[in-house]
């Protein structure tokens, strides 16, 4: 699928890698519809997109909210070909730490993000792709790119939450793309290493030198473009379906 003219919901739009992959679309001719949950970034950071832009502010895991913010896009764009899954929260605690066992109201919040909320949203924008014209000789009608982690699988100490929500998120790729194969919607999963998200670009050297330290080549983190690129690959080889991409200079994390 070519990305021009067609019309992409990214969620988490308003920072890192989803703008990052907001940007890339745009300049390539596509169309964006930005999900997130601070109303005010949103407007900014769409204003600034251009008239390819639109913007809804909401909960990945709220179905009202989800639903409304594609009707803003159908308004605007009048459909959805392409939906990219980059919001997430992390939240690190051990199973039993020092105060106790881990808050299960903890654990249940990270996977109602993570993993619920990708899944809310796939499923809502795939109801809406089912309907587009087929866009290849293949009969494509949309790409769903969800994003993990190395988490998935390299998941550190404290990490069972998050690893647990990102590990889903890899686990129910290849199912969502066989449940989807037959209405011309492929699925794809990307897991990020270590990037220069606002998050770490602030961070102390003692942070990062680390983490640059156990990467393989390039000896640095991540660029949001690089990652922009990877989703903008995904959406024009329309063999890839079913599977996860690991993009992360090949660092394997270790326990801490």
């Amino acid at each position: 699928m070519e990305l021009k003219n067609k019309t992409a919901f990214i969620t988490g739009g308003a920072s890192g890698l989803g703008l990052a992959t907001a940007q890339n679309f745009i300049a390539a001719g596509a169309n964006v519809l930005l999900y997130d949950l601070n109303a005010e970034v949103l407007q900014q950071v769409a204003a600034d997109l251009g008239e390819r832009a639109a913007w809804h502010a909401g909960d990945v895991a709220d179905e009202t909210g989800v639903a409304e913010a594609i009707v803003v896009a159908q308004e605007k764009f009048g459909t959805i070909h392409i939906n990219v899954n980059s919001a997430g929260i992390g939240g690190a605690a051990r199973t039993v730490g020092k105060n106790g066992p881990m808050p299960l109201e903890k654990f249940e919040h990270i996977v109602r993000v993570n993993l619920i909320g990708t899944f809310n949203v796939l499923r809502l924008c795939a109801e809406v792709m089912q309907l587009n014209e087929p866009s290849t000789d293949d009969g494509e009608r949309g790409v769903i790119i969800n994003v993990a982690s190395i988490a998935a699988f390299d998941g550190q100490t404290g990490q069972a939450g998050y690893a647990a929500s990102k590990g889903g998120i890899v686990a129910m790729t290849l199912p969502i793309a066989r449940d989807l194969s037959k209405r011309g919607i492929r699925v794809m999963t990307i897991a990020p290493g270590v990037f220069e998200t606002p998050l770490l670009a602030s961070a102390p050297d003692e942070v990062r030198d680390p983490l640059i330290a156990i990467t393989q080549f390039p000896k640095r983190l991540g660029d949001p473009d690089e990652f922009a690129v990877q989703v903008a690959h995904i959406v024009t080889c329309g063999y890839l379906n079913g599977e996860t991409i690991r993009l992360d200079a090949g660092i394997r994390m270790p326990a801490l």
